[in-house]
Formats: structure tokens, C-alpha cells, sequence
């Protein structure tokens, strides 16, 4: 596209149905993009509000190749999908983004861990482990963190190893496993690069999970002092340059004890510690996702104010159609926001929206969030 016009209707496919297709086709509305999905559930949440919405597989080679050989430009919200289809896309001069390649490598958490030592970036020490692994000799390694190499999200497919009685439910799947670091906190960065090479970069955020290793907050911006800030952007920066990456990146780190940054792990799309800028930053994560694949100039990435982001899990032993107890009272509460994914049900541990606090300090920020917290429940009907 010429620099200095901008073609209107312009069409993005998806593959992937789920909350970030939904929130971002909420920001590509505003520019005229519309916006083709391929999931396989016609529950999904972009089913309804999707310009074009097609059934399939999108780790099916044919599906995704059918569904993306006649759009402009094509990508993702999940890193699991079939990359052969979308190099052969790519050959045909489909704008694939982010780039199968980099999809490639970090879809596979061993060869993501391999970039960052070929790249200088630092990381918690690992090895790499084959399917079913000898657990007596695993048992001398504990204390340590087992990963999947592929197949993981959000928060399945990571396990922390802490005593014998742990390792008997060692993945029996090709995994790694790394040292297990006693971490001060866990931050997060949002950078994003367009075709012209052009890179921005959200401030940083602080993480806290909960025991099923979702993010139960997340405030921004992280409490660390402005060295480590512009470390961690300076790795992220690093990361997205090295990979030649078009799109938006998550580089998720560990701060240790001692103030050093070691990269955890990345995620090539929009991404959950992302979705306060909706409301706290001049451009959002998914305005910056559409900026980069339209290969727009970069969107303003400054906070315009602090915030705290709670994610609306559905609890355990509940199961069917949803029930948001305690809605109607946040809804009352000045500068809070709620998103719903249009999930029609529930089950155990299953993200089915975020609410996100708002407000110039952030000690009051996170006190209305931990109160919201304690207020609303994601069950199923009685």
C-alpha cells in the first residue's frame, strides 16, 4: 500500500476466534478493516461480530490455506496453528504476520529457548528433555519447572517440580526443563514492529498468578525503578529486531532477587497483560496489532493513567451456561470497565472476561481491584 493512501474495506483474516480476535476486531472497526475468522466453534467469541466467519480447523493444512488464499493479510491470535499452509501463503505473496518462521520457532518452547542463547538473551538455565523421561534421574534435578514444548496456553503445560511426590505426574511429552528461579516479581512487555522496521513499546507491567497459573492481576505500571524498566525494553526491542518480527510481541521476564531480568517466555500476538491499554494507554495492543499488519506508522504507547487489570475466571466445580454474580455492583464503581468475551459458558479456570481499574494512585487502584475481586464470581446457573 502507498504510504500516503489508505484504501478503505481492507480485509484481515484471523486465525483463532477467541477474546483477541473479538477485542481486536473492536479496534479494526474504527479504521474500516474487515475482519474473517476461521475457528472451530461456532460459540466462539468472534462468531457474532466477525465480518466473515468460516468453521474449521486452523491446525488443518487445508482449511487455513483455503481460508486465507484470497485476504490481503493474515494472522494470528494462538501460536498452535498449521504453519505448512501458512508458508505456502506466504510463497503466494499472502502478508502472513507475524511470519511463519517466527511462529515456528516459538511455538516449540525448545527452539525459543535455543534463539535466546544464540541471541545473547538472558534466560533461566534449561535442558531439553525427550518423551517419556527416566523420572529417577529427573527426581536428582528438583527443584525445577517442567514446560511442554508445544501445546501450551494459558497456564496448561507448566508444572512446577518441588518434591518426588510432584514428579510422578511428569509430562510424558517432549518438554524442557529450567532452573527454578525464586523471582522478586514478573513483569511483562508489550513491543510491536511494522513491515518498515519501525518499533514501539508499552510500559512495563507486573504480573501475580494465581494457583492455576493464570494471571490473576496485573498492574501497570510495574513498581521497579526506571534501570530495570529500560532493560526490559531494551531485551524486548533486542527480541523483536532479531526475530525480523511483524506484529506485536509479549516478552513476559522473571526480576530476580538480585535485580537482574531473565527473559521467561514470549507470545507473538496480542496478549493478556496487554489488555488494560485499552483504557490506560493512548493506543491499545490490538489498535498497535492492526498498526503493524496494515504496516501503519506506530500508535502513541504512553499511560495515560495507572491501572489494574483483573482477569474473570470461571471457578472451579462450576460448569454450563454463566452466571456473573456480583456484576451489577462493579458496574456501579467509578472508573472501572468491564469486558465480557461473549462466552455463553463456563467451566473450571476458563478466561471469560477482564474488568480493569483505573485512577491516578496506584495504591487505590489496587485496592479496588483486590475488593472487586472478592465481590464478583464466575459461576453457572443453578
Amino acid at each position: 500500500m502507498d504510504k500516503n493512501e489508505f484504501k478503505g474495506s481492507q480485509r484481515v483474516g484471523i486465525l483463532g476466534g477467541g477474546q483477541l480476535g473479538r477485542m481486536f476486531i473492536q479496534s479494526a472497526i474504527s479504521f474500516d478493516v474487515s475482519v474473517e475468522i476461521l475457528e472451530n466453534s461456532l460459540d466462539a467469541p468472534c462468531a457474532e461480530i466477525a465480518n466473515s466467519f468460516t468453521l474449521g480447523d486452523i491446525n488443518d493444512f487445508e482449511s487455513v490455506y483455503n481460508f486465507g488464499k484470497n485476504l490481503n493479510i493474515l494472522t494470528v491470535e494462538i501460536e498452535n496453528v498449521n504453519i505448512e499452509a501458512l508458508y505456502k501463503l506466504e510463497s503466494e505473496g499472502v502478508k502472513v504476520y507475524p511470519q511463519p518462521r517466527v511462529l515456528e520457532l516459538i511455538k516449540d518452547k525448545g527452539i525459543q529457548k535455543q534463539f535466546y542463547i544464540d541471541h545473547n538473551i538472558p534466560t533461566a538455565p534449561f535442558e531439553l528433555i525427550e518423551a517419556n523421561p527416566d523420572k529417577n534421574l529427573l527426581t536428582e534435578k528438583i527443584p525445577f519447572v517442567q514446560k511442554l514444548r508445544t501445546g501450551g496456553y494459558d497456564g496448561k503445560g507448566v508444572q512446577v517440580i518441588k518434591t518426588k511426590s510432584d514428579a510422578k505426574d511428569l509430562f510424558e511429552a517432549p518438554s524442557l526443563i529450567e532452573e527454578l528461579i525464586p523471582f522478586e516479581k514478573e513483569l511483562s512487555i508489550i513491543v510491536a514492529r511494522n513491515e518498515n522496521g519501525e518499533k514501539s513499546v508499552f510500559p512495563s507491567v507486573e504480573c501475580e498468578f494465581n494457583d492455576a497459573n493464570l494471571v490473576e492481576f496485573l498492574f501497570s505500571p510495574a513498581e521497579i525503578n526506571s534501570s530495570i524498566e529500560n532493560e526490559a525494553k531494551k531485551i524486548a526491542m533486542q527480541i523483536i529486531d532479531s526475530l525480523e518480527m511483524v506484529g506485536i510481541l509479549a516478552v513476559e521476564f522473571f526480576l530476580t532477587k538480585e535485580g537482574t531480568l531473565l527473559v521467561n517466555e514470549i507470545a507473538p500476538r496480542p496478549h493478556n497483560s496487554g489488555h488494560h491499554t485499552i483504557e490506560c494507554n493512548v493506543t491499545s495492543q490490538f489498535e498497535q496489532h492492526l498498526r503493524t499488519v496494515m504496516n501503519f506508522p506506530m500508535g502513541d504507547t504512553s499511560a495515560i493513567q495507572k491501572g489494574a487489570m483483573i482477569n474473570l475466571i470461571g471457578e472451579p466445580g462450576h460448569n454450563g451456561l454463566v452466571n456473573y454474580q456480583g456484576l451489577t455492583e462493579v458496574l456501579s464503581l467509578k472508573s472501572t470497565h468491564v469486558h465480557l468475551y461473549g462466552k455463553k459458558t463456563t467451566k473450571p479456570f476458563r478466561k471469560m472476561g477482564h474488568i480493569t481499574v483505573c485512577g491516578e494512585d496506584m495504591k487505590d487502584v489496587k485496592l479496588n481491584a483486590k475488593n472487586i475481586l472478592k465481590q464478583i464470581r464466575v459461576i453457572s446457573h443453578s
